[in-house]
């Protein structure tokens, strides 16, 4: 029978077999993570208006609340058991909104527009620059080809990470700096060197394997370290986001150094098992 609801029913996994009957009703563990991805999305959007009406302070905030729902939608699904196809693509459009456009908007409102057409290309080949960065993800995401060891770092900058960083000129003028055209061009040249950095093959390392090793004498220690740099960006929020956006951007050359030194540790692996093979099987003869 027929539903008499105007609106389309929500199917998570997006079935397009007519064989596949949808559900009559979705448990909460489905709705639940993109109700937190439609507030991410809410909160980026507001940062727009916000810096069209100079509120530059409150949009930066509003953009630190968009990334950490934005945390929080993907691993409470996880945690729920909720994710879904329908999820997946929704974080992914909240991602362009949260982490491409409102931060180019944002920076271009507040000094880029100085260095006019200059700084609109700057502010868009950002914006592009993200959405490339995220196709190429979900891209890769699917792909059973790549080594698991891999999977332990991004490929080229994360784009919550590049928003932080692109940021770095409001955080400066909260900090007393004077916008004006020489500054606008300055930070142009490097919003494009974020955008590159974004699409670039860096390897980057994204931590997710920390909460899979952590020593047990270590939890403490390390909660009271998250709650002493809460406390410092609640109360020194500027200093906190600039040294924070610097101390990223030092971490990079890390990231590379340690990918080299694992990956030569890897091929190595390979090359001693190839070698053991090629020992047994003459040893058979």
């Amino acid at each position: 029978m027929e539903s008499s609801s105007p609106f389309s029913s929500f199917d998570p996994e997006g079935h397009k077999n007519d064989d596949v009957k949808p559900r009559r009703s979705i448990s909460i563990r489905f709705v639940l993570p993109n109700v937190i991805t439609i507030l991410a999305i809410c909160a980026g959007v507001s940062s727009i208006r916000l810096a069209f009406e100079h509120r530059f302070e409150t949009a930066i905030l509003m953009v630190l609340l968009a990334a950490v729902l934005d945390g929080v939608d993907g691993r409470l699904a996880r945690l729920m058991g909720g994710g879904s196809s329908f999820g997946a693509q929704m974080d992914s459009l909240a991602d362009v909104v949260n982490f491409g456009v409102a931060p180019a908007l944002i920076v271009y409102s507040f000094l880029l527009n100085q260095a006019h057409q200059v700084g609109w290309i700057a502010a868009l080949v950002y914006c592009i620059a993200c959405c490339l960065r995220l196709a190429r993800f979900n891209v890769m995401i699917d792909n059973k080809h790549i080594p698991r060891w891999q999977r332990e770092y991004f490929v080229g900058v994360p784009a919550p990470a590049g928003a932080l960083l692109v940021l770095l000129p409001i955080y400066l003028g909260c900090l007393g700096l004077e916008p004006g055209a020489g500054w606008a061009l300055v930070f142009s040249l490097y919003t494009v060197v974020i955008a590159f950095l974004l699409i670039s093959r860096l390897p980057v390392w994204n931590g997710k394997t920390i909460g899979q090793q952590l020593r047990r004498d270590v939890v403490i220690p390390g909660m009271l370290v998250v709650v002493i740099y809460v406390g410092f960006l609640a109360t020194y929020t500027w200093q906190v986001l600039l040294v924070t956006a610097i101390g990223y951007m030092a971490f990079l050359p890390f990231s590379l150094m340690a990918y080299q030194k694992r990956s030569v540790r890897e091929a190595a692996k390979i090359k001693d098992g190839a070698a053991t093979e090629d020992e047994e099987e003459e040893d058979k003869d």
